[in-house]
């Protein structure tokens, strides 16, 4: 590539970002409510819950390595990371809902179910999002260009977190009409959809633009025996699955926090003092805004009912 590269557009910093809060549609519902909907939806034991999602993060440990070296090696004329963005988003999707869909199989068919689904989630996630992040090495070669593409991505992913963490279990409240089940489920589609909605964006708004050299040897063996030579590589590995235990811990007990610790009444008291809250007769507060709150289920009602139905929605 010769002269200066050329800047990225905001479009295109924008487009690329949305595929992170995609991604996060996903992981921040498996960090807060995935191991509390097998318990309390599903019906699993804890620690079958448990096991399963071990399994499905040492399927997904051992898969994205494969994964890269699968899109390192694409070749299309889109390039070789960006079309695992389109070509994963339907079936990211689909995973999605059915990891989601408690069937009515009886405890064991239950938990064989959800450590499918389970695993079936996680590949998807690893195909979608391996390429994805490999992308900003391609789409510019300005140092500059790439962080403030990660700047972009993680603003993003940073709304997305709190989407899903502030609107995950009112709408399953909503959709549910006190059927869990279904609540998840339907909950799940909108997820589903939206994250559909922004790889498609993502896909169409950034363009590859680094080609490797095509007299560079390609080698699996060499891929891998490089990176156990890469110094700075090995620190940041420790450092990521440090950050990841600490982030699956503090995510997968916050919900248990909320539910048996926190003072309920002190709670709806706070959001009384917020507006968040009905009048006595179950009309929500006026005006646009607190409208809008009470159509995601956001404004709690006098009785607190839909309050109990946060608590035992997971």
């Amino acid at each position: 590539m010769s002269g200066k590269p050329p800047k990225l557009s905001f479009l295109e910093k924008a487009g690329y970002s949305v595929g992170d809060a995609a991604a996060n549609f996903v992981f921040q519902t498996m960090i807060l409510f995935q191991l509390s909907f097998y318990t309390d939806t599903m019906g699993i034991a804890a620690a079958s819950a448990g096991t399963l999602l071990l399994v499905g993060r040492l399927w997904d440990a051992f898969f994205d390595p494969l994964m890269g070296v699968m899109a390192d090696r694409t070749k299309t004329r889109w390039g070789k990371f960006r079309p695992w963005v389109l070509w994963t988003a339907i079936p990211w999707g689909v995973a999605l809902v059915l990891a989601y869909t408690t069937p009515d199989w009886g405890t064991t068919g239950r938990l064989v179910y959800a450590c499918l689904t389970n695993i079936l989630l996680m590949t998807m996630y690893s195909a979608n999002n391996t390429p994805y992040s490999a992308m900003t090495g391609v789409m510019t070669g300005d140092i500059h260009e790439r962080t403030s593409l990660s700047s972009y991505r993680f603003v993003a992913a940073m709304i997305a977190q709190l989407i899903v963490g502030g609107f995950t279990l009112p709408l399953v409240a909503r959709f549910g009409h006190g059927n869990n089940a279904k609540g998840w489920q339907m909950t799940m589609v909108l997820w589903a959809t939206i994250c559909l909605v922004l790889f498609v964006i993502t896909f169409l708004t950034t363009r590859e633009r680094i080609l490797p050299d095509p007299k560079q040897e390609v080698s699996a063996s060499l891929d891998f025996g490089n990176l156990l030579k890469n110094g700075p590589w090995i620190t940041m590995f420790i450092l990521t699955v440090a950050l990841f235990l600490v982030t699956a811990m503090r995510g997968g007990t916050l919900f248990y926090y909320f539910q048996y610790y926190v003072d309920q009444g002190r709670l709806f008291g706070l959001l009384q003092s917020l507006g968040l809250t009905s009048a006595a007769n179950g009309a929500a507060p006026a005006g646009t805004w607190h409208s809008l709150l009470n159509t995601f289920g956001l404004i709690v009602d006098a009785a607190r009912t839909n309050v109990f139905r946060w608590a035992s929605a997971c």
